[in-house]
């Protein structure tokens, strides 16, 4: 666990890109989504950090290609992938870039996913507070604090 609090005004723009070796755990309709201790964060001004994972963390079969792209002024064209564990299917959960601009260049083809959707995510044994806001993919640890982008209390950052 760590023990330094940082606070998300403090993070940068254009967003830092940090590895980490935190144990990330995802879990999904009783089933284990992903594992890894090899992860990216991404660490954007007022936002808690986005953890982007190597697609091998996932379970086999479970990230579906699904229609749809963004862009980031950041990171340049996200596409979107349908989580599908068994039956069941988180529609749009998980995103990617294939060929994210320079500074990103590390997670180009890492996953990252909405928290809110998920059953749960833990980092180091941590459960996760998703990012407020339906847009936003960001986990929030005892070790963020905010205010963060997309919190209706905080007006001025939606």
């Amino acid at each position: 666990m760590h023990s330094t609090p940082e606070r998300v005004c403090d993070y940068p723009r254009p967003p830092a890109l940090q590895a980490s070796s935190e144990h990330i755990v995802v879990r999904a309709f009783g089933t284990l989504l992903a594992e890894t201790q090899a992860s990216y964060r991404v660490l954007e001004t007022f936002h808690p950090p986005t953890y982007y994972l190597p697609p091998e963390a996932f379970a086999k079969g479970a990230l579906v290609p699904a229609g749809g792209r963004s862009f980031c002024e950041w990171k340049g064209i996200a596409h979107y992938f349908d989580i599908v564990l068994g039956d069941r299917c988180l529609p749009k959960a998980a995103w990617s870039y294939a060929q994210p601009s320079p500074s990103f260049a590390p997670i180009a083809n890492w996953i990252a996913l909405y928290p809110a959707l998920m059953e749960g995510c833990w980092v180091d044994g941590e459960l996760v507070t998703p990012q407020p806001g339906g847009f936003y993919g960001g986990w929030i640890t005892s070790r963020v604090e905010g205010p963060f982008k997309g919190d209706p209390s905080h007006p001025e950052l939606i």
